[in-house]
């Protein structure tokens, strides 16, 4: 048997007391909320992982790029009971990594559109597009990808052994290529890099455009958090046409990242708030008494992001929410009622052509993502790129296998 480095998170199955975990998770392991079943995880490298074998339906792609996301850090840290923070679709040990580009290396028997040496990216959610959710609403809300019975579907990464690893496969329906990057980079090296922030600039791709329906050019976005989706989200506000793009970012390296990728006013919220300013009255000031058109939390923090919302949304403003956070929020409604507001949850990134958009923004050179990359492991130096990772202080740590 062929094998491979892999780098895998594993974890204790411990029920919390008192979650209610279906049958179904008990057998397969595949649970619907992390957060409350998995306990003390740790992360391995393993050298003598198997090479998956592609099915008739799929492709095995040489792993070239491959990003450390926050969802994988969540897997990582823990509550003061040790279970992990991140709150989703699960099934430990898997291997980790979602957020990458490659090589095709093989295709199964029915596979057409894919050729070995072709270069491609693929999306994350591994959606069946059969299903009532799939054929009549959305991809990302797949109904068997979420069913802990069915383990055929499922998240690259999450559910599915992603592409911290030499060799990941997938289905041929989630590939894209990305052979147009390598025009706009100038080498196959930098456009796999480019290939392989496509999925979390998707994310909020997806969320922005495809779920909130867009924004007018002029219009004032707020982005909280300038992590990598946050990043994403204010290049593509400045690609849309945004007048004003203000930025919330604690750290300072990600703050000036944020101004690298478009960000007109970007502030540390904790500064804001020590010298007697709040960010709600900050937002005010810079839009002229209008508020913020459209709200964009990145940040994973809304029990702290939306009061500041709420303070300074536009009339017929929006709030979109992709950062993930185990924890209820107070709503105000009447704010929503007073301003006709709308708060708009997003999850995933695939279907109505979003992969596609996103690199075609990429290879006409509308954004560059590229420049939010700050720093760049080997494989082989996997913990110490986590290690880093955990200090929160880079755009994106990229893996190369």
């Amino acid at each position: 048997m062929t094998t491979m480095r892999a780098a895998l998170v594993t974890a204790e199955f411990a029920p919390r007391p008192g979650y209610k975990i279906s049958q179904d998770e008990i057998r397969t392991r595949k649970v619907r909320e992390g957060a409350k079943v998995w306990k003390n995880p740790k992360l391995v490298l393993r050298t003598d992982y198997p090479v998956p074998e592609p099915k008739p339906d799929e492709i095995l792609i040489r792993v070239k790029a491959v990003g450390i996301c926050g969802s994988d850090i969540h897997f990582l840290e823990t509550d003061n009971d040790g279970y992990i923070i991140y709150p989703g679709l699960t099934r430990f040990p898997v291997v980790i990594g979602h957020e990458f580009s490659g090589v095709v290396e093989k295709v199964g028997t029915n596979v057409k559109n894919y050729k070995p040496g072709d270069m491609v990216t693929s999306e994350e959610m591994f959606w069946c597009g059969e299903c009532d959710a799939c054929r009549s609403v959305d991809f990302n809300h797949c109904i068997r990808l979420n069913d802990p019975a069915d383990l055929e579907f499922g998240e690259l990464g999450f559910t599915h052994d992603g592409a911290m690893a030499d060799f990941v496969v997938v289905k041929a329906k989630y590939a894209w290529k990305i052979d147009s990057l390598v025009d706009r980079y100038g080498s196959e090296e930098k456009a796999f890099e480019a290939g392989s922030l496509v999925e979390p600039t998707s994310v909020a791709y997806h969320a922005i455009f495809t779920r909130a329906g867009g924004f007018k050019p002029g219009a004032y976005v707020v982005v909280w958090g300038a992590g990598p989706i946050g990043l994403a989200a204010i290049a593509l506000s400045q690609a849309g046409g945004a007048g004003k793009i203000i930025a919330f970012e604690v750290s300072p390296e990600r703050r000036e990242l944020a101004k690298k990728v478009g960000a007109d006013y970007v502030f540390n919220p904790v500064d804001l708030s020590k010298n007697g300013t709040e960010p709600w009255e900050k937002i005010m000031e810079i839009t002229d008494g209008q508020g913020a058109d459209v709200h964009i939390e990145a940040a994973g923090a809304p029990h702290r992001t939306v009061p500041h919302m709420q303070k300074s949304l536009a009339i017929n403003g929006k709030i979109i929410q992709i950062g993930r956070a185990p924890q209820e929020v107070p709503i105000y409604l009447e704010v929503f009622q007073v301003r006709r507001g709308q708060i708009f949850g997003s999850q995933g990134h695939s279907g109505f052509g979003n992969f596609g958009n996103v690199i075609r923004l990429m290879a006409a050179g509308r954004i560059d993502m590229t420049q939010i990359i700050t720093s760049r492991f080997s494989l082989d130096d996997v913990y110490k790129a986590f290690e880093r990772a955990h200090q929160r202080i880079d755009g994106k740590i990229t893996i190369k296998p």
